[in-house]
């Protein structure tokens, strides 16, 4: 991977003469976002072999942005980087000469592309051309840069490690953030029947709005109850919990038999144990979700998955919802409000309009 001052030489297509420079913002120091970032002028990086340089139309905030400026993430990357994990925008140059420069793994200069990296939270990124992929004709650049890692890991949990089958009862957690929509969206797109498990009663507005039947307020509604009274005592088939802590502890007490519990992350804060005596007992089964492993592990499935993804965008079954943007030189703001937990849907940064 090129060091970030490198500049574009002349190995690299370029449809436009680029500029030496660009802004990106960078954690100079580790705290807060608002704390932690610098907007600073750095040179526009280079595309190796393999790479693309993109011009960046907007990121999308990802509750890893906030572990990154914080020192949490479990990629530590050495002082100062850029943060942002998740883009769309266009390609401006391919890296290589020669034939390898007309295009890199079917990516040419001038594709509108969707894409995710650590470090993309700048005017011009470079990622590997397997990082980035065509982005729905049918999505706004503000829709489409919260696709990528919402919905591939949506995708991969509910079809690939739960293999969700239509009829069966769908629990999301988290059902009005940007991972637990795209779930709601895919559930209900591959014929399943979704109850939602939100926050507050303002959420649970945006969870109906996506389709759920049934949407339960944490700390207001009983969980348990709420689940067995709607699947008539079955419980959920599938749970969907990027939560962790007491939602999975939930989850366990109303998972149907045969059902199968989807570990997705744990935005609560707290790592449960998978109590294995109880999983015997009930018959259920629990199972771990690192998206981040596929592209390298299984790049056939992840190219599966954009396909399937953008066939469902352009149908109108998938639309990433969006709460709002701001500009780019606002991004700290969208990270603050993010790790607030008081928003839906996606934060999106407008990079250039």
């Amino acid at each position: 991977m090129p060091q970030p001052d490198a500049t574009v030489d002349a190995d690299a297509a370029v449809t436009d003469a680029l500029p030496d420079a660009m802004r990106a913002w960078r954690v100079t120091r580790l705290g807060e976002p608002a704390d932690a970032l610098s907007l600073d002028a750095v040179p526009v990086p280079a595309p190796g072999s393999g790479e693309v340089l993109v011009k960046v139309g907007a990121v999308a905030a990802n509750f890893p942005d906030v572990l990154l400026c914080r020192g949490q993430y479990q990629v530590r990357p050495e002082l100062p980087f850029t943060p942002g994990i998740e883009l769309v925008g266009t390609v401006v140059a391919v890296g290589g000469d020669g034939a390898d420069a007309a295009g890199v793994a079917g990516i040419a200069v001038g594709a509108r592309v969707a894409g995710s990296k650590i470090g993309v939270l700048s005017e011009y990124a470079v990622l590997p051309a397997s990082d980035v992929w065509a982005a729905p004709a049918s999505l706004s650049d503000a829709e489409a840069a919260g696709l990528t890692v919402a919905y591939q890991t949506a995708w991969f949990g509910l079809h690939r490690r739960a293999a969700l089958q239509p009829g069966e009862w769908l629990l999301v957690h988290a059902a009005a953030g940007g991972v637990g929509l795209a779930a709601v969206q895919l559930g209900l797109a591959a014929g399943a029947r979704v109850i939602g498990v939100v926050g507050s009663e303002a959420k649970a507005a945006v969870a109906r709005e996506a389709g759920a039947e049934l949407v339960l307020v944490r700390g207001a509604d009983d969980l348990v109850a709420g689940v067995k009274a709607a699947t008539g005592g079955r419980g959920g088939d599938v749970v969907f919990d990027p939560v962790g802590g007491d939602a999975f502890e939930a989850s366990t007490k109303c998972i149907a038999f045969e059902g199968r519990l989807v570990v997705v992350g744990f935005a609560g804060g707290t790592i449960p144990s998978v109590p294995a005596g109880h999983v015997l007992v009930k018959n259920y089964s629990v199972l771990g979700l690192h998206w981040g492993m596929y592209p390298g592990v299984r790049p056939d499935l992840v190219e599966q998955a954009r396909a399937e993804l953008t066939r469902l965008a352009d149908a109108g079954s998938i639309r990433p919802v969006v709460d709002h943007v701001v500009p780019f030189e606002r991004a700290p703001e969208a990270l603050t409000a993010l790790a607030s937990g008081s928003t839906v849907g996606r934060v999106v940064i407008e990079v250039s309009p």
